[in-house]
């Protein structure tokens, strides 16, 4: 486990996370040829996210579709014009309207039968078929380290930037019954975590 683990570490580098979704989404659903992008595009996460997963999809063999998350109305429409044709997924690129509309997203996903990738573990235990994304309780433990080493005398600009170390992938079984998808035993290996 811990050398699958080093390898996907060295995947994810290469890919970046936002492809590391669209792999995933590919690798739930291997006949996808479509993904939908719900992203913030008023936030360079949102721009960026799209940007970095454009450039993985033709090997992927996946065209992609922006949705803008700005409103409920716009998400709607977004996703029910989206599936209108058939081999399509969704990935929730990372943005706080995102987690503001989830539950919407999480209906419309199912409604029409998209199998859906989330960038935080939270969005999978709430409703979402799987999420990939940075362990956020890892994070607040190295930030915990940078505040031990402020307090005790080093210069905030002296500290080098560090980027998450830690990431999870969750799979919400529940959720993938109501899709009707059978989650490969390779991939339901590889999770952090796994919801019944």
């Amino acid at each position: 486990m811990q050398l699958q683990r080093h390898f996907e570490s060295k995947r994810l580098c290469r890919l970046g996370i936002s492809g590391k979704w669209l792999e995933l989404l590919k690798e739930i659903t291997p006949g996808l040829t479509r993904a939908a992008v719900i992203r913030d595009p008023a936030i360079a996460t949102g721009i960026g996210q799209f940007g970095a997963i454009q450039s993985v999809a033709p090997s992927l063999g996946v065209e992609l579709s922006p949705v803008n998350v700005r409103d409920p109305s716009e998400i709607e429409r977004g996703v029910s014009a989206f599936a209108r044709s058939s081999n399509g997924g969704l990935i929730v690129a990372a943005s706080p309207l995102a987690g503001v509309h989830r539950e919407l997203i999480f209906k419309l996903a199912i409604q029409h039968k998209l199998p859906a990738v989330y960038f935080a573990r939270y969005m999978a235990v709430d409703g979402g078929l799987i999420s990939y994304g940075p362990d956020f309780v890892d994070q607040y433990r190295q930030a915990a380290g940078y505040i031990d080493r402020i307090l005790k005398g080093e210069k905030p600009g002296d500290l080098p930037v560090q980027a998450p170390s830690k990431y999870q992938l969750v799979i919400n079984l529940k959720t993938a019954r109501a899709l009707g998808l059978t989650v490969p035993s390779t991939l339901i290996a590889r999770a952090d975590e796994v919801i019944e």
